[in-house]
């Protein structure tokens, strides 16, 4: 029995790079491992040159070791990268928007909207990492009380629009109350453009025809935001 323990234990020390993080994992738990130990257990091996590890942390070091950085490259982007097939890859995009929904759903535990700064936390996992512009809607009840959000439109790296119809649609089907407009800013300049000044009026003016309010309209950048309410332009 001592020596079948014995050999036990040299195999799993000598288990291949790729496949430490799993037990690291099981025997310390999932906090102590890096990222790059993290995503190595989601690709599950590397190439000829490089374990899991090694490929993992040249990925996250091409992002700047950073994971929202990492979060903006597609499939496509990642398959680039030698040892990362689709599967791979989709997997790793696949984890990463997990969390995004993640910190977004967690929002909805708290009972009302009371500032941008919440609203922001809300939708920031939605847009702050896509390389081209999105509108969303975030729908809210008579209480301020977050029902969901839905995508309006897509566009290009500097533009967006918005389908007002549309806008409205979604919102009398979710009976709600109020409603926040939001896009992003691939580039990262915060400040409103001319069109979304007009778009914003246009959409304020017809709710009016509803009964629904504007609260907001919120500009996503990288790691910050503008409010329109706040800059007191709504």
């Amino acid at each position: 029995m001592d020596s079948f323990n014995k050999i036990e234990k040299l195999s799993i020390k000598n288990w291949s790079e790729e496949d430490q993080p799993r037990e690291k994992l099981m025997a310390k738990g999932r906090q102590v491992l890096s990222d790059a130990e993290l995503l190595a257990i989601l690709i599950g091996s590397g190439n000829r040159s490089e374990s899991a590890i090694e490929l993992c942390k040249r990925i996250l070091n091409d992002s700047q070791n950073n994971i929202n950085q990492l979060a903006k490259l597609s499939v496509n982007d990642l398959m680039k990268y030698r040892g990362i097939g689709e599967a791979k890859a989709i997997s790793i995009v696949a984890a990463l928007e997990l969390g995004r929904r993640r910190k977004s759903e967690a929002v909805l535990d708290k009972v009302q909207v009371t500032s941008s700064q919440h609203l922001y936390e809300y939708i920031k996992p939605v847009l702050e990492d896509l390389p081209h512009e999105e509108f969303w809607i975030v729908l809210l009840s008579r209480a301020n009380k977050i029902i969901g959000k839905q995508l309006i439109g897509r566009g290009g790296i500097s533009e967006t629009t918005a389908d007002i119809k549309l806008i409205f649609k979604k919102s009398i089907e979710s009976l709600a109350s109020a409603i926040i407009l939001a896009h992003n800013h691939p580039s990262g300049n915060l400040k409103p453009s001319q069109s979304d000044l007009n778009l914003t009026k246009k959409i304020k003016d017809a709710a009016k025809l509803f009964d629904i309010s504007i609260l907001d309209h919120l500009i996503i950048g990288d790691g910050n935001y503008y409010s329109f309410n706040d800059e007191g332009v709504l």
